[in-house]
């Protein structure tokens, strides 16, 4: 069956369509032994051999989306040279990777998939797909504080945009951002000189974390999400 390259690695999980573009380009693509430079390249997916940045790849033959309560202390992350990875809990048989981010000292809602469109769409910042936070600080919130994240600010010399700040209740509140930089809150928190005591991710766009226990995972569809 014929496919356009783009797509074939998108279905690996490599990485959106949009960026195997970029790989192409970039000289970081072979079929059949031999580097391919042409955007919209249509490959045999039954007999041509493909390689990104060395390795072969192979599209995944069913799409997984999983809703996944990520326990503190694991990392979002495949690689597990700084310590344990989301991914020695989760036992699915295709290979699946982390939509985003969520620090180690972060818990609550990660989404797993092997769809590199899908993911794509939920982490680049042009989509606004919101994603909800319950936060609980050292302080309670001032009115200032309130204020300047709903303000946005510049940290480091960085335009961090501005979040929404829902159900405040003394030092808790729900921390709602549709950029999501690495870090966002306790760096906007440690500009107004607040500790964090505990963040957890309750809802990314439609999604909400639900009664997902701790270190579990449901199944889901994209339109659960978006």
């Amino acid at each position: 069956m014929s496919m356009r390259l783009n797509k074939y690695i998108a279905q690996a999980g490599v990485c959106s369509r949009r960026k195997a573009d970029d790989y192409i380009f970039d000289g970081k693509v072979k079929v059949n032994g031999r580097y391919v430079y042409e955007l919209g390249t249509v490959i045999d997916e039954a007999k041509d051999k493909v390689e990104v940045n060395g390795e072969v790849i192979t599209p995944e033959e069913q799409l997984v989306y999983l809703a996944f309560n990520k326990p503190l202390g694991y990392l979002s992350s495949a690689h597990t040279w700084q310590g344990d990875s989301v991914l020695d809990l989760v036992k699915v048989k295709q290979r699946v990777y982390p939509v985003g981010r969520l620090d180690k000292d972060s818990h609550g809602l990660l989404i797993l998939t092997n769809d590199g469109d899908f993911t794509y769409q939920l982490t680049h910042a042009k989509f606004g797909h919101d994603k909800e936070y319950q936060v609980i600080f050292g302080e309670p919130l001032s009115t200032a504080d309130i204020k300047s994240f709903e303000s946005g600010m510049m940290i480091d010399g960085q335009r961090i945009q501005p979040v929404k700040v829902v159900g405040v209740r003394g030092n808790q509140a729900n921390l709602i951002l549709k950029e999501g930089i690495n870090r966002q809150i306790r760096r906007m928190a440690g500009a107004r000189g607040l500790s964090v005591n505990d963040l957890k991710r309750v809802r990314i766009g439609k999604l909400k974390l639900g009664d997902i226990k701790v270190g579990e995972y449901k199944n889901i569809k994209p339109s659960d999400v978006i």
